[in-house]
């Protein structure tokens, strides 16, 4: 098995919203009265991770071409073609710049926000060991804690006046994905498979998260977006490797991750029914988004939605995007950037979706955008 095996994630796609291109457009809708909240932080894995692993022993990295190739500066870190989803949510919410790994945030920088986002990273700590060093959710939770530390100097010390403007920035966290690819179903290195069914390691994996996003809380997170697990039974370096017995994607999976979104919700809802007094927290439904996507393929513009624009053998999944290696050309209809990321055009439609969606099928029980007016 190659050493780029189970390279991480999910993944993403979107939702309902027209699949014109985005590029240069997000701005005039949302920038010209400034930002819509003070700040952005962000958690997650490679999905959202915008350069916080470029300086680690891992191979979960994506500092080299071709990835990178659609964005201004290059290859930054982020693990596809352009603009992440978190790029272009804070895009939305009016941000005149993108929020800084906070690898590099420094100083009033961090009055923006920072992302704290780790490609290979998951909810338990040893997740994505197997792919190098990286920054687990229990790691990045630490960060933040340090960031408020810093902060409190351009405060004076006055805890309240802190915690009032932590309290109208939103918080986005996105992870468990990697808790799937890169340990669970990754049995040749990890144990947990056979120590958990599929429900208990859920319901684990939902303990662990609860007490973060509760130290996120405490730390003076009030308007937090979480979102699920989307369809990584349907990623293309997954379909490289199963033989279904006629179904397209491999349902083990797909049921598995299941579990783990529907404890998500359940969580969202007991945060917002007191648990969390203050809280606003909003739940995106990623794996119904994807099979809409899927679904609807022609309409949103996409024409390949089985295969990475940049990878290795069946699928172009096999081997995940290599250094100086070729891309698709036309991006923009294929999903898939890689075996396992979403593309640019699939991160837009995403981001769009979250930030606007009036159905709660997509973003529950709130959209990004009533969030940020909270």
């Amino acid at each position: 098995m190659t050493t780029f095996r189970g390279i991480f994630l999910w993944v993403v796609f979107s939702y309902w919203c027209s699949s014109g291109s985005l590029a240069g457009k997000v701005y005039s809708q949302s920038s010209n009265r400034g930002p819509q909240v003070p700040c952005l932080f962000i958690f997650g894995d490679s999905l959202v991770d915008n350069g916080n692993n470029n300086d680690m022993l891992t191979l979960a990295r994506a500092d080299y071409g071709p990835y990178g190739i659609d964005f201004p500066q290059g290859a930054t870190g982020r693990f596809t073609n352009g603009r992440t989803f978190v790029d272009i949510l804070a895009q939305l919410l009016g941000f005149p710049n993108y929020i800084l790994p906070y690898a590099r945030a420094r100083g009033r920088a961090l009055l923006q926000g920072a992302n704290y986002a780790s490609g290979a990273s998951g909810i338990r700590d040893e997740t994505g060991d197997n792919l190098g060093d990286h920054m687990s959710m229990n790691r990045q939770v630490d960060s933040f804690a340090s960031t408020v530390q810093l902060l409190s100097r351009y405060f004076k010390g006055d805890g309240n006046a802190l915690a009032n403007y932590l309290s109208k920035c939103i918080f986005y966290s996105g992870l468990g994905s990697n808790d799937y690819l890169n340990n669970y179903f990754m049995t040749d290195y990890y144990s947990t498979s056979s120590e958990y069914t599929p429900r208990s390691y859920a319901a684990s994996l939902i303990q662990d998260y609860t007490k973060q996003l509760t130290e996120l809380y405490n730390l003076g997170a009030r308007k937090v977006a979480v979102t699920g697990v989307g369809q990584i039974g349907c990623i293309p370096y997954q379909l490289a490797r199963y033989d279904g017995n006629g179904s397209r994607c491999n349902e083990e999976i797909n049921d598995a991750i299941a579990l783990f979104n529907t404890g998500l919700k359940r969580l969202v809802d007991r945060f917002n029914k007191g648990q969390l007094p203050g809280a606003k927290f909003v739940y995106l439904d990623s794996s119904q988004s994807s099979q809409d996507l899927v679904l609807n393929a022609k309409t949103y513009g996409f024409e390949v939605v089985d295969e990475g624009c940049c990878g290795v053998g069946k699928n172009n999944g096999q081997i995940t995007c290599l250094p100086l290696q070729t891309p698709c050309d036309d991006r923009e209809k294929y999903l898939f950037w890689d075996a396992f990321h979403p593309t640019e055009a699939a991160n837009i439609l995403l981001a769009k979706k979250a930030y606007f969606s009036k159905s709660k099928s997509h973003a529950y029980p709130i959209n990004i955008q009533q969030l940020a007016m909270l």
